[in-house]
């Protein structure tokens, strides 16, 4: 359960979590602090609906289907199909899975959505992956970029410094063993816990008279914050293959289960973050707290180096995983063995190139994530999760409790407006800094 909890923080922990002033900047200082609460709190509550409804839907799917389950992101990371559990004798399922099943199993008239919507699921977690790589294209070219203008008067452009990470990244993605990738991952771990700890140190002194920041700001900057703060919450990916990994189910998702235990301390570090960040900086918040940094003090440099690295290394695990899911498919029209060899590397420079280019084409690190969060992470995180417990309820021999149908309605709402109006408002301050 420990090793369980620890991997639901990493998960959640990242970019995101420095983006948090950022965020509060763009609700007001009251708004934020009670916003990024009410967003962890859906966030979570839809990640409990995600395992509860994949337990409903086990049991709906026989175990003989397990052969015809394709290998997806939710899938433990591996290239086994989903498991047969040794308890329950049923279907452990992915997040596509889930999707795809609900469809199968409920109101008729939705089946013949259900290898689209399958398709889609995969479709948006792939999207989300390759737009984690691009940020952290921004991020680690931002941070670096900083440190070095203090050794030199020559400010060169943060494209150059993008160009530069490219080169080294191109040797570091054809590592294809995720067992290699450990070692670099439990450095950044390290570095990523030295560091917030300096962080947190740094932004709860000399702060800001609280009346003198904004409650609110204003309605067409809220789109931002939610997309910047959904974004950094977006973990929902990993619940299903963490609780599939725990012995007893209510370990994970019980009142005091690892789920809980996880999402409050991470809804804590994200309000604390952004809350004293924003009284600590202010208006001059940036797209990542590390930013704010003074740079004419070495350990506050340091820290935005420990950040880029320990970001560099995660873009190998962020990047792995979509490479998983599309290479086999590829991979099984090639014939020639040695075209198989190259053909995987080729793939993987590519798709680095790709992730760059779109780095190189946003190089505006805030917008670039509130683009990511509303466009993607509001689907996974919010309007999908709603969606599969509505059709699932509907589908039970029990007539479903209207709270629970008026709830799933309300948060498909709300997942739609914010989707809408946040990429919408994102695109339009990018297009604008052009």
């Amino acid at each position: 359960n420990l090793q369980c909890l620890m991997h639901l923080l990493k998960g959640n922990i990242g970019t995101g979590i420095l983006a948090m002033p950022v965020a509060v900047k763009y609700a007001g200082l009251w708004t934020g602090f009670v916003g990024i609460l009410v967003i962890g709190t859906i966030a979570t509550h839809c990640m409990h609906v995600l395992v509860r409804c994949s337990h409903i839907l086990c049991r709906r799917k026989s175990p003989a289907d397990i052969d015809d389950v394709p290998f997806t992101m939710a899938s433990n990371f591996s290239s086994q199909p989903d498991r047969v559990s040794d308890e329950t004798s049923a279907v452990t399922m992915g997040y596509s899975e889930v999707m795809e099943t609900c469809l199968k199993t409920g109101p008729p008239y939705f089946k013949k959505f259900a290898k689209g919507a399958r398709h889609f699921v995969n479709g948006m977690l792939l999207f989300t992956q390759f737009g984690f790589c691009c940020v952290y294209i921004v991020f680690i070219a931002t941070n670096v970029k900083q440190v070095l203008s203090t050794l030199h008067t020559h400010d060169l452009d943060l494209r150059i410094y993008e160009l530069i990470i490219l080169v080294a990244l191109i040797p570091y993605s054809l590592l294809r063993n995720l067992r290699a990738l450990a070692p670099f991952s439990a450095f950044a771990n390290l570095l990523t816990l030295i560091g917030l700890v300096i962080i947190f140190q740094y932004i709860t002194r000399d702060l800001h008279d609280p009346s003198r920041l904004p409650a609110f700001t204003s309605v067409s900057d809220v789109p931002l914050f939610f997309g910047t703060a959904i974004f950094a919450f977006e973990g929902i990916s990993l619940v299903l293959p963490l609780e599939n990994s725990v012995r007893n189910p209510e370990d994970f998702s019980g009142w005091t289960g690892v789920l809980n235990l996880g999402m409050v301390t991470v809804s804590c570090l994200y309000t604390g973050i952004g809350f004293f960040g924003y009284l600590r900086f202010g208006e001059e918040a940036q797209g990542s707290v590390t930013l704010n940094l003074p740079n004419d003090n070495w350990l506050y440099l340091s820290v935005k180096l420990m950040f880029a690295i320990a970001i560099f290394v995660s873009y190998g695990v962020q990047f792995y995983v979509p490479i998983k899911i599309i290479w086999p498919s590829i991979e099984r029209r090639l014939h020639n063995q040695r075209l198989k060899t190259h053909g995987e590397s080729a793939f993987r420079i590519v798709m680095v190139l790709v992730t760059a280019a779109f780095a190189l084409a946003i190089p505006h690190l805030d917008l670039l994530i509130a683009l990511i969060g509303a466009l993607a992470s509001s689907s996974l995180a919010i309007i999908l999760p709603a969606t599969i417990e509505f059709l699932t309820v509907v589908a039970e021999p029990e007539r479903p409790s209207m709270v629970t149908v008026i709830k799933d309605v309300f948060l498909v709402l709300v997942g739609v407006i914010a989707c809408v109006t946040g990429t919408y408002t994102a695109l339009r301050e990018i297009v604008e800094k052009f």
